[in-house]
C-alpha cells in the first residue's frame, strides 16, 4: 500500500515505525489518522513534541529525566538520605515510583554491563555514584535491575565495588519476572520487591 501513497505520507510512516513499539501497521494507521484529522491537533502534537524535547533533559546529580536540574527527587527534603535505588535508566524511576514504596533517592546507571556489546563500567554513570557515596550519607544501595544475565553480572559488580562496612547493598527480592526489566512488573510485585529486598 505505502508504494502509491504520497512521499511526505511515506516519510511520516517511516518516521513513526522507528518509535519503540510502532510496527509498520501502527505507523500506517497513525500516519493516515494525522494526515486526516483537524490541522489544529496536528501542530499541537508538532508543538508538544518538539518543545518536550527541547526542554526534557536529565538532572545532573541523579540521572532521571527532569526540566529542572536537580530534579524534585533530589530536592526532595522528604526524602531518605540515607537509601539510594539504583536503576539502569532513567524510566525505571517512573516505575518505582508508581509502586509508591521507595521513599529514597536514585541513581541511573544509564546502562548495564554488557561485554558482549562492548559495554564497560566506564560506559556507566559510575563516577557519579562514586562521587555521591563519598559524601557519606548514603547506608543502603538498592539494586532495581534487570533479572537477566546482564542485570545480574551488573548487580554483582556493583556489589563488589560500592559495597562496605558503611554501606550495605541490596537487591530487590525474588518476585520479579525472570529475564526481564522492571517495565513489566505490576506496582504490587514491586511493592513487596523492595520490601523484601535482601543482601548482595
Amino acid at each position: 500500500m505505502t508504494n502509491r501513497l504520497p512521499e511526505p505520507l511515506v516519510s511520516l510512516i517511516a518516521a513513526l515505525s522507528r518509535l519503540p513499539g510502532i510496527g509498520p501497521r501502527s505507523a500506517e494507521r497513525l500516519g493516515l489518522h494525522l494526515v486526516q484529522t483537524d490541522p489544529a491537533l496536528v501542530a499541537q502534537l508538532a508543538k508538544a513534541l518538539v518543545e518536550a524535547r527541547e526542554r526534557i533533559r536529565t538532572c545532573e546529580e541523579c540521572g532521571a529525566l527532569t526540566e529542572v536540574s536537580p530534579c524534585g527527587w533530589c530536592t526532595d527534603v522528604g526524602r531518605d538520605a540515607t537509601l539510594m535505588c539504583v536503576v539502569e535508566r532513567a524510566t525505571d524511576i517512573l516505575v518505582l515510583e508508581k509502586a509508591g514504596t521507595f521513599r529514597g533517592r536514585y541513581h541511573v546507571l544509564g546502562g548495564r554491563l554488557s561485554p558482549v556489546n562492548g559495554v564497560g563500567p566506564e560506559d556507566l554513570r559510575l563516577g557519579e555514584l562514586t562521587r555521591r557515596l563519598a559524601r557519606g550519607e548514603v547506608k543502603e544501595l538498592v539494586l532495581a535491575l534487570g533479572t537477566d544475565v546482564e542485570g545480574d553480572a551488573t548487580a554483582h559488580y556493583l556489589a563488589e565495588r560500592f559495597g562496605s562496612p558503611t554501606v550495605t547493598v541490596t537487591q530487590l527480592a525474588a518476585g520479579l519476572p525472570a529475564g526481564s526489566g522492571l517495565d513489566f512488573a505490576d506496582e504490587l510485585t514491586l511493592s513487596r520487591a523492595l520490601e523484601g529486598r535482601r543482601p548482595v
